[in-house]
């Protein structure tokens, strides 16, 4: 199913036409991928919207009804959700993290130890606060990474195991007593922060984190097929995800009609819990493009969307000099990182058309989203297939994205 709008008048449709025959040939007819989802906008308005291959083993194709794991594409929203709290006074973007999660103040920087020997850590040079969760900047890390003793860690107490034995207040408490891997702003390192804010989130507003982001963002947002947990009677447009293994290809992981997403986890992750649809996020997306309102309904000021989107990283630097990460959403060179997305800092160092100011970010499961202020321009891209460096689709997407505005 493929849907032009040339609403603009700025896009080559026969280039946006042929954007949907480079995914069926080069990622569909090869089987890399089960299907592929796109959705273009500018100003808001879909100008694309094209939909491809089967959402079940052996069914249906795919359609706008459609529901996907977005995993790190919950991010942005769990960033959104704190900055409401800021604009409310509640909390601040400096805050320290221990003022509101007591569970981290005294936390200590790795210094030796591990694999059955305790940990030795020493001070770090600056506490975390709240802008080190928002920009992976905390010390944090994720399990796996599997490149140091400290994520070992993470694996062996199943810290960021969704569907494991820790509710999130057990997971702050777990995290709270295991050292950082460097001192707050040292380095840039793809993390847990995020799920991190998702506590702050629920500790500052006195509400779960599904009952904020229902009440205070999807609601408003007329967001109705986002959620942690598929309600029971729209299991049936939950789609199958896959996993990719060296020497076999994609593989089965979690099965639409049985999925794990089907009940609420234990876990809560601001970082990477959430399903929704194309065109759920694509109202996110436009609510970001035009500076935190839609329709009528103002999530966040628009001087708060201009700061989000700034690199903070220290110094001005991008991901290429500060990442100790093995595993990013995004290309390092000419990336910063602003507060819940990766920025567009230098288009040349990217090697990729865009433009400065451009945010985004996507989930392990291969879908994407980027927002574009200069172009008014925004995209959506869903599929089910992990890892999401697998293969290259997010630059080549943009590529021709960018090819076919005139």
């Amino acid at each position: 199913m493929t849907v032009n709008l040339p609403v603009t008048g700025r896009f080559d449709t026969a280039r946006l036409a042929a954007i949907d025959t480079f995914l069926k040939e080069r990622y569909l007819d090869s089987g890399k991928l089960p299907n592929c989802q796109l959705l273009i906008a500018q100003g808001g308005e879909i100008a694309h919207f094209s939909s491809q291959g089967a959402a079940r083993e052996g069914g249906a194709s795919i359609d706008e009804s459609s529901l996907f794991r977005i995993a790190s594409m919950t991010k942005p929203i769990t960033s959104i959700a704190f900055m409401m709290l800021v604009e409310e006074g509640k909390v601040a973007v400096d805050t320290p993290v221990h003022h509101v999660l007591p569970e981290f103040k005294g936390l200590g920087v790795y210094n030796g130890g591990g694999g059955g020997v305790p940990f030795q850590t020493k001070p770090t040079t600056e506490p975390m606060r709240m802008v080190d969760l928002l920009r992976h900047t905390s010390g944090l890390t994720y399990g796996f990474q599997n490149r140091s003793n400290v994520d070992a860690a993470y694996r062996e107490g199943k810290i960021e195991n969704w569907h494991g034995g820790l509710d999130l207040n057990g997971f702050i408490a777990a995290l709270g007593k295991l050292p950082l891997e460097f001192s707050p702003g040292d380095a840039w390192n793809y993390s847990v922060s995020t799920d991190v804010l998702g506590a702050v989130v629920e500790r500052v507003s006195g509400q779960s984190l599904p009952d904020f982001f229902r009440t205070r963002i999807f609601a408003p947002l007329k967001m109705d097929d986002t959620f942690f947990a598929v309600p029971e009677d729209k299991i049936d447009r939950l789609t199958d995800c896959y996993t990719f293994v060296p020497g076999k290809g994609r593989v089965m992981y979690d099965r639409g009609e049985a999925s794990a997403w089907s009940r609420m986890p234990k876990l809560v992750s601001g970082g990477g819990g959430l399903v929704s649809t194309a065109l759920d996020y694509h109202r996110f997306c436009t609510m970001l493009l035009n500076g935190g309102e839609l329709d009528g309904a103002r999530i966040v000021g628009r001087k708060t969307i201009e700061l989000m989107t700034l690199n903070h990283l220290p110094g001005g630097s991008d991901l290429a000099a500060m990442s100790k990460s093995l595993f990013s959403e995004a290309a390092n060179a000419g990336t910063g990182f602003g507060l819940g997305f990766a920025v567009n800092v230098d288009v040349a160092r990217s090697m990729i058309p865009g433009s400065a100011g451009e945010y985004y970010w996507g989930g392990m499961f291969s879908t994407a989203f980027f927002v574009d202020p200069v172009e008014q321009l925004s995209m959506v891209f869903m599929t089910q297939m992990s890892p999401s460096n697998v293969y290259p689709i997010r630059r080549e997407l943009k590529t021709l994205i960018y090819s076919a505005l005139t």
